[in-house]
């Protein structure tokens, strides 16, 4: 299973602990009961935070002014909403939850190149609240495709998730698929698509990243 760079550090730290947590009640000579009441839940919480930072590879299947899920997760929204921050107009906002369980690594939606990005320090509201989208702290980036059409998309942080990574910048040029940041435990993900745009998910849909085709624009 291949680690994302991310959670180097985290598992490292989690390693010490998890062996010296063990080598003390050892040291204490304390009963095989008491080794496997604490033992065996630490292990499954040890398993659960290298789960957390798996990376497994993606491949992108093209599709002609295609937008794929730029995360894992759930569908939990699909409604024309005003975009104020960027567009200034009605968009689709399409919002994919990510719990623990899923792959965190964020993915490029469509490739183009980055015409806008900003980072929003904020609230740490639970991610399904309706207004964390525009509270919360989290980024906002754009693309901007060959033809033109620019789709917005946003990382948010929530209640859990403090920790928001992004590894691109305006002026970049994007591959569809690629890598584009991170979000450490549990968040969503917003895009915005122009009205008009052809939907392909449905609500509750679970999605992942860079396989799954969102929509696909005129």
């Amino acid at each position: 299973m291949r680690i994302h760079r991310e959670g180097f550090k985290i598992i490292l730290i989690a390693t010490f602990l998890f062996v010296g947590i063990l080598y003390g009640l050892s040291a204490l000579e304390s009963p095989p009961w008491l080794m496997a009441l604490i033992g065996l839940p630490l292990l499954v919480l040890y398993i659960l935070v290298i789960r957390f930072f798996r990376n497994p590879p993606r491949y992108s299947y093209k599709v002609e002014n295609g937008i794929v899920a730029p995360c894992d997760g759930k569908v939990v929204v699909i409604e024309e909403v005003e975009e104020t921050e960027y567009f200034k107009d009605k968009r689709i906002q399409i919002s994919i939850f990510m719990s623990p369980l899923n792959v965190h690594v964020n993915r490029n939606p469509i490739s183009g190149s980055v015409s806008y990005f900003k980072y929003h320090s904020g609230k740490y509201l639970v991610a399904w609240h309706p207004k964390s989208s525009t509270e919360n702290e989290r980024t906002t980036t754009v693309i901007k495709s060959e033809k033109g059409t620019e789709i917005l998309f946003r990382q948010i942080a929530g209640a859990v998730a403090r920790r928001i990574r992004w590894y691109i910048k305006p002026g970049d040029n994007t591959t569809q698929g690629e890598e584009m940041g991170f979000i450490k435990f549990g968040s969503r993900v917003d895009v915005f698509v122009p009205v008009g745009t052809d939907i392909k998910v449905k609500l509750e849909q679970k999605v992942s990243a860079a396989e799954t085709l969102l929509a696909v624009y005129k």
